[in-house]
């Protein structure tokens, strides 16, 4: 009934990070880092290699619930134990969406399972997947089966039936890489340099990137990864040369170097160890400087660190982050309406610090990567009700090169993963601007 230790070793490891994603509720980006450490599985790979077990085992995540779908309707019995139904998954997601050859998937997939009864049965399913099942998932509605029952209720609700269609439907694409640079001024020569597109924002966006670290620029600190969405919300606080500026929940850096790169005296305070680990590498890397404090946002006062008041506070707040999915799968098997409700009180603790730290007439800027309005303009509208002393700065689409398609009627900013289709997507951002009473 177990899992053959010989057989296809690409395919191996891949079960085994399924596996561990799917079974015993890890998160996608860990599996991944971990395997990828000194002695991590995928370190013994070659590079054509890891990236075939990244793209099978990620295809596999978002595509979960179309695959099991299919497993449902071609098994006449219960898919028991559990890694044989990882076997059969792995099995159909290369079939019917990485168009592996029959014969490769079906064999390697069988090669897997070591008990005979199990091998005979894994092997009649993925060969009745390899003849019949494509004309079943043409007629299957993806979005809805790929989508979580609380999440498609939440968007129906904020953004209507049209609009949760076409956000979980882009949640299906595979990302492109967005960059963000260290110094703008170089934009077009660093888009010639890496073959990338300048999307309206300024960000560059590479669609087949390969790995990270080989791309021109990375050694030398040129660039760091960041989402055109996620570059936003620094770059709305305007000019910081010179200013104070208080980063909260600031790992894994993007923004800090935004404001570092910028001239800003910044402070970088976040409660993860491990997270606060890559910032400091990707400031090293990128050669900028900031003050990096590991502490409880929700807690820290910046005179216990020999501060004072800042001219601007950015609070990246902890959500469900379920605006990355398309980036993150794992999140529609690891979250729930329960962490939606969890994190929403989280940040008005956040939210209520955060605000001890803005001088008079200094910004605090907000923003969430989710899409639940209870994680983003429910927040903003219960702080406006306590605080008296801030008032919303609203955002106008003529600031920034791109973003007035995303401002809101209150003034604040809202990006969803279907817009910028033309483009290859967006991450699904909400980013408010206020301002404290001078």
């Amino acid at each position: 009934m177990g899992i053959n230790p010989s057989g296809d070793q690409s395919r191996r490891i891949a079960l085994d990070l399924v596996s561990a994603i799917v079974d015993q509720g890890s998160p996608l980006d860990e599996v991944f880092e971990r395997a990828l450490g000194p002695r991590g599985a995928l370190a013994i790979l070659a590079p054509r290699d890891r990236s075939f077990v990244r793209n099978l085992v990620t295809t596999t995540i978002r595509r979960l619930g179309q695959i099991d779908a299919v497993l449902a309707h071609f098994a006449e019995r219960a898919i028991r134990p559990a890694s044989v139904r990882n076997v059969l998954r792995l099995g159909a997601a290369q079939l019917l969406f990485l168009r592996t050859p029959a014969h490769a998937a079906t064999t390697t997939a069988v090669a897997l399972v070591e008990a005979p009864p199990q091998r005979g049965f894994v092997n009649a399913v993925l060969r009745r997947i390899a003849t019949e099942g494509d004309p079943l998932v043409a007629t299957q509605d993806a979005a809805r089966l790929t989508t979580p029952a609380w999440l498609w209720e939440g968007w129906t609700a904020a953004y209507g039936e049209a609009g949760a269609s076409a956000i979980a439907a882009a949640h299906l694409a595979e990302p492109p890489l967005d960059l963000t640079l260290k110094d703008p001024a170089g934009t077009a020569v660093w888009a010639e340099r890496l073959g990338a597109r300048i999307l309206p924002t300024g960000s560059l966006r590479l669609a087949h990137a390969g790995p990270i670290t080989a791309l021109p620029g990375y050694k030398a600190g040129a660039w760091w990864v960041q989402d055109a969405a996620a570059a936003l919300p620094a770059r709305l606080v305007g000019e910081i040369k010179g200013r104070a500026v208080i980063d909260l929940c600031a790992a894994p850096g993007g923004k800090t170097a935004q404001f570092a790169a910028a001239g800003g005296r910044v402070v970088a305070l976040d409660i993860a160890r491990g997270r606060l680990g890559r910032l400091r590498d990707n400031l090293d890397r990128t050669g900028l400087r900031a003050v990096v404090i590991e502490a409880d946002a929700t807690t820290w006062s910046p005179a216990t660190a020999g501060f004072g008041p800042a001219d601007a506070v950015l609070l990246d707040a902890p959500c469900t982050a379920t605006g990355t999915l398309r980036r993150h799968p794992d999140i529609a098997l690891h979250k729930s309406a329960a962490d939606a409700a969890r994190l929403a009180e989280l940040q008005d603790r956040l939210l209520a610090n955060a605000a001890t730290m803005v001088k008079p007439g200094g910004l605090l800027v907000f923003c969430s990567c989710s899409l639940e309005p209870a994680e983003g303009p429910a927040r903003i509208a219960a702080f406006l009700e306590r605080e008296s002393g801030f008032l919303r700065r609203p955002i106008a689409g003529a600031e920034l090169a791109g973003i007035a398609p995303f401002v809101t009627p209150e003034g604040d900013l809202r990006t969803l993963p279907s817009q910028w289709a033309e483009h290859g997507g967006i991450d699904g951002f909400f980013i408010a601007r206020l301002v404290r009473a001078a």
